[in-house]
């Protein structure tokens, strides 16, 4: 499973810094036939792309390695951090595109030679078509934060390349002459809006965000199918890459023997397994009657009481 994971993020990664390589080289050649802020947007853009593509595909690389004597946890939240870091990128790209449209609003000026650079954005919406169709495809079996960041930015290419192609339109064959700046600033303010949306599950994950609502409560409605489990308590969840982990106690007998607190929780752990694989399991047992202190209780019998009622 492992393996498949790491083949797929990785094609996606490679995937993804060859058409950001063709995209620039025929973007840079646009911009130096258009003279367009929009253009020169969308070039900023892919180059960013290009930057971010190399460092997801690092961080692939690196999540991709198994736990070791310093990362005894693994190494899942290279995709998180990799993540962050095409984020930075993203907003600095926008910063600058503003900048410059904002010059053009000011300063004036044409831009020229639109078919060329309609030419172009045609052909980058086709083979980024192509290219966001295998990264939602690698996505959905993997679940890669960073290739789902990475998907972001060639999503927003599509749009990117179709404001390119009307701010021209607009400039010279419409004759509104501040087209291509608004365009560019336009183009800016969404890269902007990108960053933000796509800053938040890299966040989570780095900050041990707990399991989405849903996935918590299946967790405990598979717990609660054995009794022995019915004063589970403190349960704890995060996710690193696409590694869970989660974490209770539970009340057992105090007559009952290491042996047999053993076989109980192998029991359960290859149950929750079963339901939820790829999640490492961790159950400390304490004796029944145990008080936990005030508010560290995250799950107790009356939860299990709920889902009995069907509530």
């Amino acid at each position: 499973m492992n393996d498949t994971r790491a083949s797929l993020t990785r094609s996606a990664a490679l995937a993804s810094i060859s058409l950001a390589l063709f995209l620039g080289v025929l973007k840079g050649w646009a911009v130096w036939q258009t003279g367009s802020t929009a253009m020169l947007g969308s070039l900023a853009d892919t180059t960013l792309d290009l930057v971010a593509s190399i460092a997801t595909l690092l961080a692939v690389w690196v999540a991709a390695h198994p736990a070791d004597d310093n990362h005894r946890f693994g190494h899942g939240k290279a995709e998180a951090l990799a993540a962050l870091f095409q984020v930075i990128l993203i907003t600095l790209s926008a910063g600058a595109i503003a900048f410059r449209a904002v010059l053009r609003l000011v300063e004036g000026g044409e831009t020229r030679a639109a078919e060329a650079g309609i030419g172009v954005s045609l052909v980058a919406i086709v083979a980024t078509l192509a290219l966001v169709a295998w990264q939602r495809h690698v996505v959905k079996r993997t679940g890669s934060v960073a290739i789902a960041t990475d998907q972001l930015h060639y999503q927003s290419d599509l749009l990117l390349n179709l404001a390119v192609i009307a701010a021209l339109v607009l400039d010279q064959y419409a004759g509104w002459s501040q087209a291509d700046p608004l365009f560019g600033l336009g183009i800016a303010a969404w890269l902007l809006w990108n960053a933000w949306q796509a800053s938040g599950e890299a966040i989570n994950h780095l900050m041990d965000r707990e399991w989405p609502e849903e996935q918590r409560r299946a967790f405990v409605e598979r717990a609660a199918r054995h009794p022995e489990l019915a004063k589970m308590h403190d349960l704890r969840t995060r996710t690193s890459g696409t590694q869970d982990f989660a974490q209770f106690h539970v009340d057992l007998p105090a007559s009952m023997t290491v042996a047999e607190a053993h076989d109980v929780i192998e029991r359960v752990e290859a149950d929750l397994l079963a339901a939820f694989p790829n999640t490492e399991i961790l159950i400390h047992i304490d004796p029944e009657g145990h008080v936990d202190e005030p508010g560290n209780v995250l799950v107790e019998a009356d939860e299990f009481k709920k889902l009995e009622n069907g509530q």
